[in-house]
Order: C-alpha cells, then structure tokens, then sequence
C-alpha cells in the first residue's frame, strides 16, 4: 500500500475525477478547506479491505480512484453490499464508534482520508462544517431509504432497471457505462441471485432496451423504457 500526504489547500473539487458533479464530493472538499485538516492518500489493490466491520471509525474516505463496495455478512454466510462508491464519492462516516459494514476496493484503488477526530473537532467551531458533514449525512440516508425501498417492494426486473438507471446517471460516458462491479456484486446489492440478474440483462438486450459491447460495457437504448420498468 502507498501513501502520500498531502494538505488541505491543495484539495479542491477539480481535483477529484469524476463523471458528474456529486454533492458529496463538493461537501468533503469543503470540509477540507474550512477545516483545514491534513488529508492523506491511499491505494488499495482490487478486492483489498479498507476497513472491517467492528473496527475503530477513526477516517472519512472520497475515492479519487476506482470504486468500492460496502457490505455485511449475515450468518448465514450470504453477503448483502449495501453501496457502490465511485470516484468523488464519500463513504466511512458512521454514527457510532466502530464501522457497520466492511469496505472493499472493488479494482484499484486509490482514496483520500481525514482523520475523524479532526474533523468533530472543527465541527464543534465551524457552523458550515458541521452544516457539510450533515449534508454528507443526509445524502447516505436517502441512499438507505432508496435501497430499503428496492429491496423490499420491487420485482426482479425493477431492481435491475433501478440500479441500470443509477449507474446511467453516475458513470455514462458518451452514452456508455463501464461497470466496475461484476455481476455477483450487482445480485449481492440487489438481494438477487447471480443467474436472476443475468437473465434480466439478456431479456432486456433481447428487447432492445440495452446494448452489450462487452461483459460491462452496457449502454441504454432506451430509458424511457427502463424508467418505466423502474416504477
């Protein structure tokens, strides 16, 4: 793993790759800037832990680079991904002591950090912190809310419709999107079986709603469509 310091007048929202402008990749940078903490860079080999469920909550991660996934064993040994984290996306801030859920890098991967006690501290003497970090927070309960909803009133084909959708708006390249994930990771994320999401996929290429130029390489022919197969 490499590191790389680097402080926080540095950090700014050009700074972060990403395809589309995400509230909270401006809100961290923002943090960064009002605070004035020291933010580190970390790389991650694909399929390398970040952090574990149980451990120490002690960093607020954005990923430059790559994507991540965050998940949660049951005991059953199944495994429920919770989120896909994709380059200016802000992940890790839990309300507790110690993480909920475990982070993987998804390929390589490189984030940058702060140290979370930093950051409580200038909250408490900087109202627009604070003001960001819940903005940050806001943002990841929507998010709970929308996968709740997914995961417990939509059929098959609408959970694939909905997450083809979300990764439409986040990752779409002149009409294209490159999946990071594989298809495991979709059924993981979507409570769905690996042969349920495939079979969802071929039915809508068969019907013209989706286009295949290789395994992740998916563009939309039609979204009208798929948006309504979403509802």
């Amino acid at each position: 793993m490499h590191t790389q310091t680097i402080t926080a007048p540095t950090v700014n929202a050009l700074d972060i790759p990403h395809v589309m402008a995400a509230e909270p990749a401006d809100q961290f940078s923002a943090i960064v800037r009002c605070s004035r903490v020291v933010a580190s860079e970390f790389s991650y080999n694909k399929d390398e832990e970040i952090y574990g469920e149980g451990e120490p909550s002690e960093y607020l991660y954005q990923i430059i680079s790559g994507a991540v996934r965050t998940y949660k064993l049951l005991s059953d040994g199944r495994r429920q991904i919770s989120a896909f984290h994709l380059p200016g996306d802000v992940f890790g801030l839990d309300p507790g002591s110690e993480h909920r859920l475990t982070a993987e890098a998804i390929t390589n991967t490189t984030v940058r950090l702060v140290p979370r006690r930093n950051l409580e501290k200038a909250a408490a003497s900087n109202v627009q912190v604070t003001r960001n970090l819940w903005t940050i927070t806001a943002s990841d309960l929507r998010h709970a809310e929308d996968h709740m909803l997914l995961l417990g009133r939509k059929t098959a084909m609408e959970r694939v419709a909905t997450f083809l959708l979300e990764m439409d708006r986040r990752l779409a390249r002149a009409g294209m999107m490159a999946l990071p994930m594989c298809r495991r990771d979709i059924g993981d994320y979507l409570g769905l079986t690996l042969e349920t999401v495939s079979r969802a996929l071929s039915q809508l290429n068969d019907e013209g709603i989706l286009m295949f130029s290789s395994a992740r390489q998916i563009a939309l022919r039609n979204r009208q469509r798929l948006s309504t197969m979403e509802a």
